[in-house]
Formats: structure tokens, sequence, C-alpha cells
């Protein structure tokens, strides 16, 4: 069974900067066919999509929120995912979900939190005025 595990969250202030990690396991399919995917969720809110990176082309997409300021990379040899977050705002403030998907890798399925398959437990960050 496929796993996924978020680390790099924290504490921190408006303006600072942050790298996520998700590092997957247990695959029994190969990782450069799936799509990985950043979703946050602040209390009380709805899961929303952050950016997702496609497993061959590296195809990459971001929420308009977020365009600019975050970057989404993997290391496929690793089975890891990164998001690296700078000029972070109060409004970033939410738990962030590692995710996975296989399939198409259309802009409207990279952002559907729906399409994908695997979801981690999720980090805190929380972003401090």
């Amino acid at each position: 069974q496929v796993q996924l595990g978020e680390f790099g969250g924290g504490l921190v202030q408006a303006g600072d900067s942050l790298r996520l990690s998700c590092a997957a396991s247990g695959r029994t399919f190969s990782s450069y066919a799936m799509t990985m995917g950043w979703f946050r969720q602040a209390p009380g809110k709805e899961r929303e999509f952050v950016a997702a990176i496609s497993g061959n082309r590296m195809i990459t997409d971001y929420a308009d929120s977020v365009k600019g300021r975050f970057t989404i990379s993997r290391d496929n040899a690793k089975n890891t995912v990164y998001l690296q977050k700078n000029s972070l705002k109060p409004e970033d403030t939410a738990v962030y979900y590692c995710a996975e998907k296989r399939g198409s890798t259309s802009i409207p399925t990279m952002r559907d939190r729906s399409r994908y398959d695997y979801w981690g437990q999720g980090t805190q960050v929380t972003v401090s005025s």
C-alpha cells in the first residue's frame, strides 16, 4: 500500500520561507507515472489546490494565490516531492497535504482533489504576521 508522509511544516513569520517534503513508500507501481500534488486546508474551509507536478514531462501547475512564491519539484529516485514556499503570508496558514494521482495530467484533473488516489496526513504551517 502506498503511504505518503509530509515533513517540514512549522511556525514562521510572514516573509519567511519553508520547504515541505513528501516521501512516498510502499509503491506497487511506477512512481514516474504519478502526478504529485500539494493541497492545503485551513480550519473550517475546503481543501484547496496549491501545486502539482506530473510524473514524466514534469508539467507543473500552481494556484494563482501561490504562483511566483511557491515552487514544486520532485526527485523520482527518492519518490519525494517538494514544495518550496517563499514570501509566506498569513493566508498561507493551513495544513498542507501531499497527494498522488494516476492517469490524465490535464490541468483540470491536476487541480481536482477528487482525482487523487493517495493522501498524506498533512503538516501544519502557521504564518504569523
